[in-house]
């Protein structure tokens, strides 16, 4: 069946190999080269796209791209570059290839003007926004529901466009648990954990009842929060009213109403099920998380897992169509 994929990243050569966005340290080292020479192929991916059944796909710099800068004036520029190539790119294949922003939340104001540029000016969709942002070294950090951020959701808002929360890995003051096992320290399992607790702050901290129509995306059939969000909820109730956040309904509300989830890098029927259970149908789309992962292989999966044809066709295209609002 014809699929649109929402979470599919890239890298340009001219954005410095060695800088903030890379990850070639962390992987075997013929994985990152395989990863090195695909981000930034676009022609390759095409034809890949084909194979797997896929129209159209939603691109990102890959993490944890701007981020990871520490300037931010830098970060500021580096955004505008990125946002400006991958659009080229999207304009070279305009049936195919849809763009998320790059964002420089070092500075909010910048960021929330970038947005809306790259929005009105440059075609895209919404935004991809690799997880904290450092601010002035990289073991500090600001997270999306501090208030300094408040001005950037206050455009994201108004704008209506979603936003796309993606992982990177822990702080480096905060990854004492995975000494010794630094594999787990990335997409195995510190991204999963990073985010979902990232999505919690969002929603403690009230976010959602000041914009109730903003929408967060999740990949990796949302980090795991449908499965573990009902236990979320039960203990909350025997915190101190004070420690529980400013959210006015359940944590699982939230969830059912502003997120929508990815099936990127997460391609288990089982998993797939669950969710729909726990949220909805109209909640989750298809994604595969390309070049780090296969699309014939997500493609293959989603297209013989046992769901029914009517939430088959939502989840691969139906849902991405209507929250992009495309024709």
């Amino acid at each position: 069946m014809n699929k649109i994929s929402l979470e599919d990243h890239f890298m340009l050569p001219n954005y410095r190999a060695d800088g903030p966005v890379s990850f070639t340290k962390s992987v075997h080292p013929d994985f990152a080269d395989k990863m090195t020479k695909n981000l930034p192929d676009f022609e390759n991916r095409l034809l890949e796209m084909d194979k797997a059944g896929i129209d159209k796909t939603v691109l990102s710099l890959t993490q944890p791209g701007i981020q990871a800068e520490i300037d931010a004036k830098s970060a500021v520029t580096a955004a505008r570059l990125m946002n400006d190539e991958l659009a080229s790119a999207c304009r070279r294949h305009p049936d195919r290839l849809l763009g998320f922003a790059a964002l420089p939340l070092q500075d909010p104001k910048e960021a929330a003007n970038e947005l809306e540029r790259s929005i009105n000016e440059l075609g895209f969709v919404g935004a991809c926004v690799n997880g904290y942002t450092n601010l002035g070294d990289a073991d500090t950090a600001m997270y999306l529901d501090e208030e300094p951020m408040l001005e950037f959701w206050e455009k994201a808002n108004s704008l209506r466009v979603p936003i796309y929360l993606h992982p990177r890995v822990p702080l480096a003051s905060q990854q004492r648990i995975y000494k010794g096992y630094p594999a787990l320290m990335g997409s195995a399992w510190g991204f999963g954990h990073e985010t979902a607790t990232h999505a919690l702050r969002l929603i403690m901290s009230g976010l959602f009842d000041r914009y109730p129509e903003l929408t967060v995306a999740l990949g990796h059939m949302g980090e795991g929060l449908p499965f573990l969000v009902s236990r979320v909820d039960h203990r909350l109730k025997f915190q101190p009213e004070a420690t529980r956040g400013k959210q006015k309904r359940l944590v699982a509300d939230y969830l059912g109403t502003n997120f929508v989830i990815t099936t990127s890098g997460s391609f288990r029927s089982q998993a797939l099920i669950n969710s729909i259970l726990e949220i909805g149908s109209d909640r989750i789309l298809f994604s595969t998380d390309y070049p780090f992962e296969s699309m014939s292989e997500a493609a293959n999966w989603f297209d013989n897992c046992p769901i029914s044809e009517i939430d088959r066709k939502k989840i691969g295209s139906d849902n991405a169509a209507k929250l992009f609002k495309l024709k």
